[in-house]
């Protein structure tokens, strides 16, 4: 059973949004947005419901980490994972009371992504 999910990049950095989204359609899955500001977060998050969310913590406008509670107010259902080169156990925790499902850190392999993947949606094949 191959479930189609839709999965949205949150980061400043471009090269970083296009190597996460050349990752995931190489597993697969095909509808993948990009926003590069916590506002284009949000408006995405109003026009349409992501399975999942790969969110940077440094955003031009904002802190990922508190975009979280407005992301889980507007899409319950939504799987936030951080992304963040800042990996340091007060992160991680702060990120994950908050209401990230996750965390992976930069620089991340195609390999880290699969397993985030595979980790809340067991039943794709070929992750």
């Amino acid at each position: 059973m191959n479930t189609q999910l839709a999965i949205l990049i949150v980061d400043d950095v471009s090269t970083v949004r296009s190597f996460l989204s050349q990752t995931l359609m190489h597993l697969g899955i095909e509808n993948v947005k990009e926003a590069s500001t916590a506002a284009q977060c949000i408006n995405e998050c109003r026009a349409a419901n992501y399975n999942m969310i790969f969110l940077d913590i440094e955003l031009p406008d904002g802190d990922g980490k508190e975009l979280i509670e407005q992301i889980n107010q507007l899409n319950p259902e939504t799987n936030v994972v951080m992304v963040s080169a800042h990996s340091g156990v007060e992160n991680v925790k702060d990120a994950i009371d908050k209401g990230a499902k996750g965390f992976v850190v930069k620089p991340f392999s195609p390999k880290k992504i699969a397993a985030m993947l595979k980790k809340f949606y067991p039943e794709l094949e070929g992750v």
